[in-house]
């Protein structure tokens, strides 16, 4: 069972700063709202590091919008608006490899009907390694099951399917459940509450490696 939680340290602080002003009176300026991570690896010092929040920060699904030429109509010029994706190639290397774990790999095979995990929700776990921000070699199997969850929540109506995933981490040990509901709780925290993955996010993600055999789970191909 793996023993490295380093979703479950993140905090939110914010302090407001005084900007001085000629006149008598103060004027409060006060800094937009964000969380202040704090990451704490075992055995470890805290190290806080704060910031500003961006504008970057507020938009949503872990991506940035650009803006490209679309066409010249006489002195009018239409824009289009172009998403450019923040996955790096170290999150699909963190994903490959953990696909290579023995557990992960008979949860794969167990869930034949892709009830919990079909390739759009593989390819979320690959879009919350992106937005968490986190060096590849730091995400573990209870990592990749952490993620998985968060996007069966996000996406499925039927809860009782994924619960399956308790068993191949913690065998019939139900005491670490209650673990796994906080940790999956600072996960949710890490990506900057950004849960939500479009369709569009999803297969731009598969488009990076097309003929990846994960991606043939594809529940339309069961009917």
């Amino acid at each position: 069972m793996a023993r490295c939680f380093p979703f479950s340290s993140f905090v939110s602080q914010s302090t407001p700063t005084v900007s001085p002003k000629p006149s008598s009176a103060p004027v409060i300026k006060e800094e937009a709202p964000g969380p202040s991570a704090i990451w704490i690896s075992p055995g470890s010092p805290l190290r806080i590091q704060s910031r500003k929040r961006k504008r970057s920060d507020w938009i949503p699904t872990g991506t940035q919008d650009r803006w490209a030429v679309k066409g010249m109509f006489g002195l009018k010029m239409q824009l289009k608006r172009r998403r450019v994706s923040t996955v790096r190639p170290e999150d699909y290397k963190a994903f490959n490899r953990l696909l290579g774990d023995p557990v992960v790999q008979n949860f794969l095979a167990w869930d034949r009907k892709l009830r919990v995990s079909d390739k759009y929700l593989l390819a979320m776990i690959i879009a919350y390694f992106a937005r968490a921000g986190r060096p590849s070699w730091q995400y573990q199997r209870l990592h990749f099951f952490l993620a998985l969850y968060l996007a069966n929540d996000m996406e499925e109506d039927c809860q009782g399917p994924k619960h399956g995933m308790f068993v191949f981490l913690y065998g019939q040990d139900r005491t670490q459940r209650a673990k796994f509901q906080w940790l999956r709780a600072q996960l949710f925290r890490a990506i900057g509450w950004k849960a939500w993955v479009t369709r569009e996010e999803c297969e731009e993600i598969q488009a990076y490696q097309p003929g990846h055999w994960v991606w043939k789970r594809d529940r339309a191909l069961l009917q």
